[in-house]
């Protein structure tokens, strides 16, 4: 029998590999390349690799892998938007340490945006809770959770943010005990407060807010300093933010605002 070469064997090896990535990504959301060979056990460049050798199934931006068209791991396209992409690793630390917040038995409110998918991403296995949400990116990523109850809020589908707006889903808001909000905002500003780009997000969020005993605001620093058309909170309406640490979230967590600023450290 002829030997296999190293070579060989690692090609041979490679649809295992690429079928953990699916799922790694599936659960997680964008995964780094050194995090995903790591988990592997291989290279950087066998990852590299078995990506350039899996057709559309991924897509490799910003250092980080991401679903791409393979109906394995389908996800919506919001996630590929560059601004997913933008300060990943700080809206990865964000959302992780947020994300430790959710314990068995709490009803949840996830918001839409680009750090929302990495919180989603990042809720314990076992932990045992029910999470409302109106973004497709996000509920994708909560339903591969097997020890959530997820309730998805639907409506006229808005592609620029992945998610969906009606008066139904304000109406079923008002009915739900919401222990904990996790909600986005583009622009954080100390006076002017939390803002958003997309005037249909106001609504959900402010009903999701008016519903929950805590809220907690998770944002990369960017979003610090800028104010966006559809203002939507002033910052006393929230129990904490979430952040990375940098310079621009040190400076604000120095203002009146400091005790409810929590720091982490990005990957």
């Amino acid at each position: 029998m002829t030997e296999r070469s190293p070579r060989q064997s690692a090609i041979l090896r490679r649809p295992h590999r690429l079928k953990e990535l699916a799922r790694a990504i599936g659960e997680r959301g964008p995964l780094h390349l050194r995090d995903a060979a790591e988990m592997l056990g291989v290279s950087e460049m066998t990852v590299r690799r078995d990506v350039a050798a899996s057709g559309n199934l991924f897509a490799y931006l910003g250092g980080h892998l991401l679903a791409g068209g393979g109906a394995d791991v389908k996800m919506s396209r919001y996630i590929l938007d560059e601004e997913a992409l933008h300060n990943a690793p700080a809206k990865i630390a964000a959302a992780t340490r947020a994300a430790e917040l959710i314990k068995d038995g709490d009803t949840i409110f996830v918001d839409c945006g680009s750090t929302m998918p990495h919180l989603a991403a990042r809720i314990a296995r076992g932990v045992r809770a029910t999470a409302v949400c109106y973004s497709l990116n996000v509920a994708n990523i909560l339903c591969a959770n097997p020890d959530l109850r997820v309730v998805l809020l639907g409506g006229l589908w808005h592609p620029s943010s992945a998610s969906f707006s009606s008066d139904e889903n304000l109406a079923l808001i008002a009915k739900l005990g919401i222990n904990k909000a996790f909600i986005s905002a583009a622009g954080i500003d100390a006076q002017r407060g939390a803002s958003c780009v997309h005037f249909h997000e106001v609504d959900v969020k402010q009903a999701a807010m008016a519903r929950s005993v805590q809220k907690y605001l998770v944002a990369d620093s960017s979003k610090f300093g800028q104010v966006k058309p559809a203002y939507f909170a002033p910052l006393s309406e929230f129990d904490a933010i979430y952040t990375e640490r940098s310079e621009a979230s040190t400076a604000f967590a120095r203002g009146a605002f400091r005790k409810r600023v929590v720091l982490t450290e990005p990957a």
